[in-house]
């Protein structure tokens, strides 16, 4: 039986780690869905089909979804999302994380595909006290905090509702905060090792956060096509790993001199919307805002044990995920 991967977002940092992967299996055909003004060189060379649609119009993802064999098993891998640490409200965020998913959802049902659904760990109520945190089924939006996790939060609400009510074959992944190559969209995380590496960052904020390899996430994501029970959740992080040593992790690989300054939080906080307008200005991604300097100082320590039970799941190393980034960052020219 013919195995067909629609990947929405395939062009993000995730999803175009998620069709390297998958096209390393030849037999497999993937199906790459891409907003029709969105860059995709992050998908220049990869054997996939490109779709152009929009999670947002139902009616956009009728090509991407026609599948006319019979002998076929269809897996959707829906990671297009907005991933927003602003202060200010954004509609946008809740259109495509939210409204998008159940315009995937009802296409799934009518295909009778199964639907690996990435989440956050942003969506899981925080503990208090470092207590760990594993997988959870009472999602509630008002008990998480900032716009992208209450709408990742609700979107994984809905989810597990459509399981119990409409027979919906799901299952749904919470990434920790991802790092790695083949960041073309450049997140904030990768423009921080971007400004340490190129000697443009001369401090570092007090705090850190579980950081897990895109790649190792794509390997879990696609093990949950074949093992994910449905209905189930699954954390795919990594470790508690701050800045500090993430930073000093890039120093290690390329020989230089650490980093000595360390901020305190209440300057971070003080400074946060300033350091917004900035890069506002520069068009690029903030290093740091109240919502991301919220996220450092929170409970990050999740449990993997579950995925690592049930998915196969894997880590790699720290300085392995560090000298991949650097090389391919340095290949792309936008580090010296």
């Amino acid at each position: 039986m013919k195995n067909v991967f629609i990947v929405t977002g395939a062009n993000g940092f995730l999803g175009n780690n998620i069709v390297r992967k998958l096209i390393q299996n030849k037999e497999n055909e993937v199906r790459a869905l891409v907003l029709p003004e969105d860059n995709i060189n992050s998908l220049d060379g990869l054997n996939c089909k490109i779709y152009k649609g929009d999670v947002t119009q139902k009616d956009s993802l009728n090509d991407i979804f026609d599948i006319k064999e019979a002998d076929v098993t269809l897996y959707v891998i829906h990671c297009a999302a907005i991933v927003y640490i602003k202060t200010k409200y954004n509609p946008k965020v809740y259109e495509v994380n939210v409204n998008g998913t159940k315009n995937v959802i009802e296409k799934v049902l009518e295909k009778k595909a199964k639907l690996v659904y990435v989440s956050s760990v942003h969506a899981i109520t925080e503990k208090p006290n470092h207590e760990v945190i594993t997988e959870i089924k009472d999602f509630n939006p008002d008990k998480v905090e900032g716009q992208y996790a209450k709408t990742k939060a609700e979107t994984a609400k809905y989810v597990l509702e459509m399981v119990q009510s409409r027979g919906l074959n799901a299952c749904i992944l919470h990434p920790s905060g991802i790092i790695g190559p083949y960041d073309f969209g450049n997140s904030h995380l990768t423009q921080l090792m971007i400004d340490f590496a190129n000697r443009r960052l001369k401090a570092c904020v007090d705090g850190g956060y579980d950081f897990v390899d895109v790649r190792d996430v794509a390997d879990g994501i696609i093990s949950a096509c074949y093992k994910g029970k449905a209905g189930e959740c699954y954390i795919l992080s990594n470790r508690f790993i701050t800045i500090k040593e993430l930073l000093d992790t890039i120093s290690k690989v390329r020989n230089t001199k650490m980093i000595k300054s360390l901020l305190p939080m209440w300057f971070a906080k003080f400074t946060a919307p300033l350091s917004e307008k900035y890069y506002a200005i520069l068009k690029q991604p903030p290093l740091y805002t109240k919502y991301s300097l919220y996220t450092l100082k929170s409970n990050a320590n999740f449990s993997n044990e579950k995925a690592k039970k049930e998915l196969n799941y894997k880590n790699r190393e720290l300085e392995e995920t560090i000298k991949d980034t650097l090389q391919w960052l340095q290949k792309e020219g936008r580090i010296k």
